[in-house]
C-alpha cells in the first residue's frame, strides 16, 4: 500500500475519531437514549447526562479555566530574538470557490503575527506549512496559495518556503523536519508558530521529529489575566459548547503523539 493511501486511511480514521470525542455526539447519543429505550434506569441516566452535558459544555467559565491549563501563553515580539525560520501551521484559510480566493479563519492571526514578525526582523525566511485538513478536495492548497498571495503583497518569493502535503498535525512536523534536514540544512533557529490552542499538541509533534522550535502563540482565547463578566458563570453559551471539540481535539491528539 503506498504512502498517500496511509495517509489518506490515517486522515479519515482521525475524522471518525474526532467526531465521536465531540460533547455534541455524545449529547445527541443521550438525547436518543433518553427517548427511546424503555429501561427506566437507562432512561434516568440518560436523562441527567443530557442535562450534565449541556451545564457544563455551555459554561464559558468552565471552559475559560480548562483554556488556562492547556493553553500556551502568547509573548510580545520583543521578547522573540532573531531566528532564521517562522514555521507558520495551516489551517488558516478556507477556499472560496465562487470567487475563487482564500478565506480567512480566526487562525489568520497566524500569519498576520509571522509577516509582523518578518517585518520586524525577528525572522529571515516565512516556512507556510501545509496543503489542507480535508478528506476531499475542496480546492484549498494552502501553503502553495498562500504563497502567491504574500508574493503579490511583495514579500520576496526567496523568503518564502512552502511545505505542501501534509494534512494534519503529525505530518506538519514530520514533512517540515524532512524538508529543512533535506533542502535548508544550512537553518539552525526556528519559530514555531500557531494557536495557542493548538501550541501545545504542534510543539510535541516537532519535538518527536527532534527539530527544536521556540513557540510563539497566536489567537489565543485567553490571556494570562483571568476576566470574567457575571453572564459567563450561569448563562449557557453555543459558542462556548462547540469550542469543547476545539479543545478536546487538541488535548486527544496531544495524547495520541504518545502512540504514534
Amino acid at each position: 500500500m503506498c504512502l498517500h493511501n496511509v495517509s489518506g486511511m490515517i486522515l479519515i480514521l482521525s475524522k471518525i475519531v474526532y467526531f465521536l470525542i465531540t460533547p455534541l455526539t455524545w449529547l445527541i447519543l443521550s438525547v436518543l437514549i433518553w427517548a427511546f429505550v424503555k429501561n427506566k434506569k437507562r432512561k434516568k441516566i440518560a436523562r441527567i447526562s443530557t442535562i450534565a452535558i449541556v451545564l457544563f459544555f455551555s459554561n464559558t467559565f468552565i471552559y475559560k479555566e480548562a483554556l488556562h491549563l492547556w493553553e500556551v501563553p502568547a509573548v510580545n515580539k520583543s521578547e522573540i530574538v532573531h531566528h532564521d525560520v517562522g514555521i507558520v501551521l495551516g489551517g488558516m484559510f478556507e477556499y472560496d470557490n465562487s470567487a475563487e480566493r482564500l478565506s480567512i479563519r480566526r487562525g489568520g492571526d497566524r500569519i498576520w503575527q509571522a509577516i509582523d514578525l518578518y517585518k520586524s526582523k525577528k525572522i529571515s525566511k516565512i516556512c507556510i506549512v501545509g496543503k489542507h485538513g480535508d478528506v476531499t478536495d475542496k480546492g484549498l492548497d494552502e501553503a502553495v496559495q498562500l504563497k502567491t498571495q504574500l508574493v503579490e503583497w511583495g514579500i520576496p518569493e526567496k523568503d518564502i518556503i512552502t511545505e505542501t502535503d501534509s494534512r494534519n498535525t503529525h505530518e506538519n512536523a514530520k514533512y517540515t523536519a524532512a524538508l529543512f534536514k533535506q533542502s535548508y540544512p544550512h537553518f539552525e533557529s526556528f519559530v514555531l508558530i500557531t494557536s495557542a490552542r493548538h501550541m501545545k499538541r504542534a510543539k510535541a509533534s516537532f519535538d518527536k521529529q527532534n527539530m527544536e522550535v521556540t513557540p510563539f502563540s497566536t489567537d489565543q482565547y485567553v490571556g494570562k489575566e483571568r476576566f470574567y463578566h457575571w453572564n459567563e458563570f450561569i448563562i449557557p453559551d453555543t459558542d462556548t459548547f462547540n469550542g469543547w471539540f476545539g479543545l478536546i481535539k487538541e488535548m486527544v491528539g496531544y495524547v495520541g503523539y504518545y502512540f504514534f
